[in-house]
């Protein structure tokens, strides 16, 4: 047999491989046991998730987020960040524009000067973008949290509801009836016909 693992061939007779360890005794149950003619299943490739409807693609994509630990409070957080990022360029943007036409006014025409003085404003756009992120984010978002917050709360009221309901009640030891023997009672009963010889 060939070890998966580090490739060396090994007699079949062995359980683990001399050389790297593994077990060489599981992987020939894995593949005595393995179903035969098995089909390929095309809805376990990314190519079905290309073609899932509107709503499955959806609620895979809100699992994934979920399972990455991407809540609505870290998107919040995030498109906030976002938002500061993307103002900050379109500020910088502009401060860079309008210095650099102011370098070049010099060496142009009267009415290409004209047009190079009002470059500065393509900054703005970033800027306006950053804005609307920030306040998307303060906002909008912030009422999502606590939609999905009060959502967390209720399940999490409905699964304690379900679990005290499926819970057993405490033991109550005094509901045992009496049963007037004991365990050593009958051990000891046969020792009282043995004649116990003293030892000199």
């Amino acid at each position: 047999m060939l070890c998966p693992r580090c490739s060396s061939n090994q007699s079949d007779d062995v359980k683990f491989c001399k050389y790297c360890g593994a077990n060489l005794q599981a992987v020939r149950e894995v593949l005595e046991n393995r179903e035969p003619g098995k089909k390929f299943d095309w809805s376990d490739t990314w190519v079905a998730e290309m073609f899932q409807s509107g709503q499955a693609a959806v609620s895979r994509k809100l699992e994934m987020e979920r399972r990455m630990g991407l809540t609505p409070a870290v998107k919040r957080y995030n498109e906030i960040k976002a938002g500061v990022i993307t103002s900050s360029v379109g500020i910088g943007l502009a401060i860079f524009l309008h210095v650099f036409m102011k370098g070049l006014l010099g060496s142009v025409s009267p009415e290409a000067a004209e047009i190079l003085q009002r470059i500065w404003i393509a900054g703005v756009i970033p800027f306006f973008v950053g804005l609307a992120l920030i306040i998307n984010g303060l906002v909008v978002s912030k009422r999502m949290v606590e939609i999905q917050e009060r959502e967390m709360k209720r399940a999490n009221s409905l699964e304690g509801d379900v679990t005290e309901q499926r819970s057993l009640r405490p033991a109550d030891t005094n509901e045992f009836i009496p049963t007037g023997f004991s365990v050593t009672e009958q051990t000891t009963r046969h020792l009282s016909g043995v004649e116990q010889n003293p030892k000199h």
